[in-house]
């Protein structure tokens, strides 16, 4: 079991008695975030021993779990997220696309697959990693493409608290959708990470919110508050492609 197995285990089992179905955990939860060079010797391939203690924690206690590690893709190292099933199956796996800063992009390859989803329980799980949800593009892709709760294993240090407090909340009622956000917390390497996690809803409003220190946070996601938020407010049915052709290239300053 890497450093991360046991948390990643005692939290699992007070998700499970918590009655909860899936459990999100932060960005690289397996090894720690901040790893450099090490990155590639962590590396696994992506049915490695981290994916089978996943596996064996998400049957031991019948729960699904997202967690993070470095992942070994033939010469190149991800930055991934794999969501598994209760029944200890991998149901899908998320490179992170967007890098962030200069140790991110020296450490890991980006990914190149937008959207990546999986049912459980009836609802359509997206996945996403950190930086990645502040590119209102990703989001929006999710939303075009059915995706009902959006976990997003998180890795956000000081002072970039208006992220969790301002930008998922926003994320989440302009797409309709829920925003799993689960974020490391405290010291690590010469980082401060800020904890606030938090499920955000598709109406805007903060369903669970955590404060900067550790702990298992726990909220419930309603299909039918999804339906009900985009009838409210059809941003989706509204919009108007035919106008955003220019998003996909980028105008040089003046």
């Amino acid at each position: 079991m890497g450093p991360g197995g046991a948390a990643f285990e005692a939290a699992a089992r007070e998700a499970a008695r918590g009655g909860a179905r899936l459990m999100v955990a932060p960005e690289l939860s397996w090894t720690g975030y901040v790893l450099g060079p090490r990155a590639a010797e962590l590396a696994e391939p992506a049915d490695g021993p981290a994916a089978e203690c996943a596996a064996r924690v998400a049957e031991r206690y019948g729960i699904a779990v997202v967690y993070g590690a470095p992942e070994r893709d033939g010469d190149a190292v991800r930055n991934t997220v794999t969501l598994v099933g209760p029944d200890g199956a991998a149901k899908a796996t998320y490179r992170k696309a967007h890098l962030y800063g200069e140790d991110e992009r020296a450490a890991f390859a980006p990914g190149a697959e937008p959207v990546v989803q999986a049912e459980l329980d009836g609802l359509v799980i997206g996945l996403l990693v950190c930086y990645d949800v502040e590119f209102p593009e990703a989001v929006r892709a999710h939303a075009l493409a059915g995706t009902d709760v959006l976990a997003v294993p998180t890795a956000l240090m000081r002072p970039y608290e208006a992220v969790p407090r301002l930008l998922v909340p926003a994320r989440a009622y302009e797409n309709g959708l829920y925003v799993a956000y689960a974020n490391r917390c405290g010291p690590e390497g010469g980082y401060d990470f800020a904890g606030l996690s938090c499920l955000a809803g598709p109406d805007g409003e903060v369903a669970a919110r955590a404060g900067a220190g550790p702990g298992v946070l726990f909220g419930d996601a309603d299909p039918a508050r999804i339906a009900e938020a985009r009838a409210a407010t059809p941003y989706l049915d509204d919009r108007r492609p035919d106008l955003y052709r220019t998003l996909t290239a980028r105008s040089p300053r003046t």
